[in-house]
């Protein structure tokens, strides 16, 4: 068997994405837009709004924001008996792993950094003067990790890869490596905001990225930056508007995993453009919607078809195979009401039909990031200290969502490893912030 066969393996745990729930990308950020279902375009609440639509921070006064959210995903995916097209290694390695009988694979680890994730944020603002702000949000945009330890196909498959071919396990399944990632991405955004008049407010943010990635390896570090502008404009004393755009990051190499992403080790972060619309329905009821598109597909690494490995594309080429997700619209809606004068009660819908694609070798990459999640039901408080101090508080429960698809693997003689199966996912996420106007 070649040594293609152990990158193939080793990589489809290295091209996956973090994921949260739109995708890669959070529900919203600031604990009162998460409680909204994410809209927040056309309606600023906190200083995390540089993240969101960066127009809004210069109606938000001079404020501070502090919070944390414990993110909690159970990940898996289960297959039939496996098969094989074509005989030789093929029906070699179906053998084998039909021996270990083990069809169901929970990717949720029993520790605590693999079963649940505290993402912190950050944000200030200040006014210059009454039509001018500065501020800055610091967020993490993804934050995830798989967890299979060497249960996974992918772990067992390089079993039958001989010694002196790079095989590392010497012919015993249960003495190959674990399989498993971890990729964190860390925003902090500079923001200004400004009044153009009365009715119209203009505001952009540098994004400023770090982002981490291991698997079950060395820790490797990238680095980037992105523009995020946007505008928001009061078209009545019922409708405020907003619009805003985010470019595409362009990151550095992830520089020990070269041979493994597109581009030799790049992961850029797609753009996203999104719209949205805040209507005062009643003196105690506000209603949000949004409409945000994000660009997967429109990055090489998340975007190219991991189906060119099959057509002889080579990984880490200039362009080469990736993981396969398409372009994502998302929707959200999302409530708040006055409940007394220092209790706001949220709540909020977010829906956006799953980027991943599961077709030829997809499924099997996207069984170390199932991220197929597609509806999100939010809750959300804001209670006063007094002071101009409050806290803010939200959760978000993501509905169970499976996905069907082949667990396949193209060998290099033709043959074909194969097992029908099905990929599952659901997620809670609790947060708290302190907030301080001052």
């Amino acid at each position: 068997m070649k040594k293609s066969l152990t990158a193939l393996a080793i990589s489809a745990a290295l091209v996956a994405p973090a994921f949260a729930t739109n995708g890669m990308a959070p529900v919203g950020l600031g604990q009162a837009a998460k409680g909204m279902g994410g809209a927040s375009i056309a309606y600023p609440q906190d200083t995390l709004q540089g993240g969101n639509n960066p127009a809004g921070m210069v109606h938000l006064g001079n404020r501070m924001d502090v919070g944390i959210e414990i993110f909690m995903p159970d990940r898996g995916f289960n297959v039939e008996e496996y098969g094989s097209e074509g005989g030789g290694e093929a029906a070699e390695a179906a053998g084998m792993l039909n021996e270990i009988e083990a069809y169901s694979f929970d990717g949720t680890g029993s520790g605590v950094m693999e079963s649940w994730f505290p993402i912190p944020e950050f944000g200030y603002n200040r006014m210059i003067n009454d039509n001018l702000s500065v501020g800055v949000s610091v967020f993490g945009n993804g934050g995830m990790n798989t967890t299979y330890g060497n249960n996974h196909p992918f772990s067992h498959l390089l079993a039958v890869v001989p010694a002196e071919e790079g095989g590392p396990c010497e012919g015993n399944p249960f003495a190959c490596p674990d399989v498993g990632i971890d990729l964190m991405q860390l925003f902090v955004a500079p923001t200004i905001s400004y009044k153009v008049n009365d009715k119209l407010s203009i505001g952009a943010s540098l994004n400023l990225i770090a982002a981490r990635f291991s698997a079950e390896g060395p820790n490797s570090y990238a680095y980037g930056a992105s523009l995020r502008v946007g505008m928001q404009a009061q078209l009545s004393d019922a409708i405020t508007v907003g619009a805003t755009y985010q470019t595409k990051a362009n990151m550095s190499e992830f520089d020990e995993y070269a041979g493994l992403f597109p581009d030799q080790g790049t992961m850029d972060i797609p753009a996203n453009w999104g719209v949205g619309i805040a209507i005062k329905a009643t003196d105690k009821l506000d209603i949000a919607m949004d409409v945000m598109q994000i660009m997967y597909g429109e990055t090489n690494a998340m975007g190219n078809s991991p189906n060119s490995l099959m057509t002889g594309a080579q990984l880490g080429d200039s362009n080469g195979p990736g993981f396969g997700w398409e372009n994502q619209t998302v929707y959200k809606l999302g409530m708040a009401y006055q409940y007394s004068d220092d209790l706001t009660l949220r709540a909020g819908l977010n829906y956006g039909e799953t980027p991943v694609n599961t077709e030829g070798l997809g499924f099997a990459f996207n069984t170390l990031a199932p991220g197929v999640t597609e509806k999100h039901v939010t809750l959300g408080f804001t209670k006063g200290l007094g002071d101009g101090a409050s806290i803010t508080g939200s959760y978000i429960r993501t509905m169970s969502k499976s996905q069907d698809g082949l667990f396949m693997l193209r060998f290099p003689d033709h043959a074909a490893l194969v097992s029908d199966g099905e990929i599952e996912m659901d997620q809670h996420a609790f947060g708290i912030s302190y907030n301080k106007k001052f």
